[in-house]
This record gives C-alpha cells, sequence and structure tokens, in this order.
C-alpha cells in the first residue's frame, strides 16, 4: 500500500514524520511506500533574490527520507508548485495512493495558516482516504498527540453508503486496531431504517464483525447534532482516531462537511481519518 505524505516543513508536520510509533503504526495497516510531497505556494516565485526554494525543500525532504527509510520503507519526495490541497491530490491520484496523511494543530488563532488550512481544503477534496494527524498546538517542538494512529478507533455512521465504505477500512486498519466504538447519532431528518432492522440491530451487525478480527468493540446510540455528539464520544472514550466516511445522506455536499467533517477535523482532539465516497468511474 502507498501513503502520501503532506509537509510544509513545519515543526508540526516534521513531528508526524519522524515519529517511531507512528511510522510503526502504518506499517502493521500494510503502508510499505511512503510519498513525501511539499508544496511550494504558487505566489513564491523561483526569481526572488538570494533563495533557491525548490532546493531548501529538497534537501529537507531527503533529511526526512532517511528517518523513514531507515524505518523500512520505500520511499520518493515530490517538490511541487501551486494550491497546496490540489497539488496534494494531483499526486495522490497520480502515484494511486491509498492513504493521505497530514499534520494539524487544530484550534488555534492562527488555524487558517499553513497546513491548518491545507488539511480542511484535504478534507473538502481528498479523493483518497484522509488522516488528518492531531499535533500538539502549543510547543516549539511540538509531538503527536496519539502516536498509537489506529489503537483505539470511534467509528461514527449514519448507515449511509459512505459510512459503510469507511467501515470496510477496518479490513486493513485491523492490524493496529485494539479497542473499537461504534457510534450513531439520531437526527429528526434521519432516513428509515431498512424494514425489520434497528439502528441497534445495524451497529451489533458491524460489532460482531470486528470481534471476528479479535477487536474489543461496543456501541452506542446518542441524539443530537451529529458533531457535537461524535466530539463528545471522542472525548468520553479517549479514541486515537475517529473513523468517519466524508459524506452522508444529505445530498448536500457542502451542508454535511459543513455540520459533519468538516467540524471534526477543525475540533477533534485526536485524529480523524475521513473516507471519501467511492469515485463515479
Amino acid at each position: 500500500m502507498k501513503a502520501v505524505c503532506a509537509t510544509d516543513l513545519s515543526a508540526a508536520s516534521k513531528a508526524t514524520i519522524e515519529n517511531e510509533t507512528c511510522l510503526a503504526c502504518l506499517g502493521r495497516i500494510g503502508i510499505d511506500e511512503i510519498h513525501l510531497v511539499t508544496v511550494i505556494p504558487a505566489n513564491v516565485h523561483a526569481g526572488m533574490p538570494g533563495i533557491d526554494f525548490e532546493k531548501r525543500r529538497r534537501r529537507a525532504l531527503n533529511e526526512y527520507r532517511n528517518v523513514i527509510e531507515s524505518a523500512g520503507f520505500e520511499v520518493d519526495t515530490h517538490v511541487v508548485r501551486g494550491t497546496p490541497h490540489r497539488r496534494i491530490n494531483g499526486v495522490a491520484e497520480t502515484i494511486g495512493a491509498d492513504l493521505t496523511i497530514v499534520g494539524s494543530r487544530g484550534r488555534s488563532p492562527l488555524e487558517n495558516r499553513v497546513i491548518g488550512s491545507t488539511a480542511r481544503n484535504l478534507a473538502r477534496t481528498t479523493v483518497v482516504p484522509l488522516l488528518v494527524n492531531r499535533i500538539e498546538r502549543v510547543a516549539d517542538e511540538p509531538d503527536v498527540l496519539r502516536q498509537h494512529l489506529f489503537e483505539r478507533m470511534l467509528f461514527a455512521t449514519d448507515f449511509s453508503d459512505n459510512a459503510q465504505r469507511a467501515f470496510d477500512a477496518f479490513e486493513y486498519l485491523k492490524g493496529a486496531t485494539k479497542e473499537a466504538t461504534l457510534v450513531h447519532v439520531q437526527t429528526p431528518k434521519d432516513p428509515d431504517i431498512t424494514e425489520g432492522s434497528t439502528p441497534e440491530g445495524r451497529l451489533e451487525e458491524l460489532a460482531q464483525q470486528l470481534r471476528s478480527w479479535g477487536i474489543e468493540t461496543e456501541f452506542e446510540i446518542r441524539q443530537g447534532d451529529p458533531a457535537e455528539e461524535i466530539l463528545a464520544a471522542e472525548r468520553a472514550h479517549d479514541t486515537s482516531s475517529i473513523l468517519v466516511g466524508s459524506r452522508g445522506h444529505s445530498r448536500l455536499r457542502r451542508l454535511l462537511l459543513g455540520s459533519v467533517s468538516e467540524d471534526l477535523v477543525a475540533h477533534a482532539s485526536g485524529n480523524v481519518f475521513l473516507v471519501p465516497p467511492e469515485r463515479m468511474a
């Protein structure tokens, strides 16, 4: 499996790349090839006097390459120019990536800057599963907040096709997952459950699948605002990552992302693993 790891060469993104435990977790889910990508913004001109941006970035990526290769991965590096999230998505598509990884410091007065805005833009547009790796916000040398990326998973479902696609990610995550909590948030606008089925029954079916893989699993049903309740469940269970589909039953993609997926990326305490819908041929 291939992963794209996006970096702006900041201390925060360096923490994502050089953490030995995080690298080991990626190996456990089957990642064996990592592509490091850094984007020179389009408004940074190559001819600016005294600065060779591409050379400096390649030098920094080569330092990261040595760390990752020593952990047993094949590594390639890409220095590209343009809009960060578009170029990251472009590399992911070109190489046939199975996963994109981006670091984010999350909530802060400057959360629209650099990698923070890139993480949110990737959440809106990614065409492959996206792991937003949460980094310490206030630290000169920040570290990741959840080193065991997939050890304790919180899976949020509205029983949509995309939610099922997100659940299917456990087929490779199971190598690194020990515990899982399944959450469904009931709202007045919930679609009808298939006749003869209940939310409890659907969750129990999913839980039995995970238990058959040796994952200790529980589930709960909450009521209220989906994003708020999923974040409350994350706090209650101290999970490593939230796993969720990036689109649910709503036909208005922006509405869903604004109310659920994007809110999770912006406000979760730990990591967020977003799975997009299958692309139309």
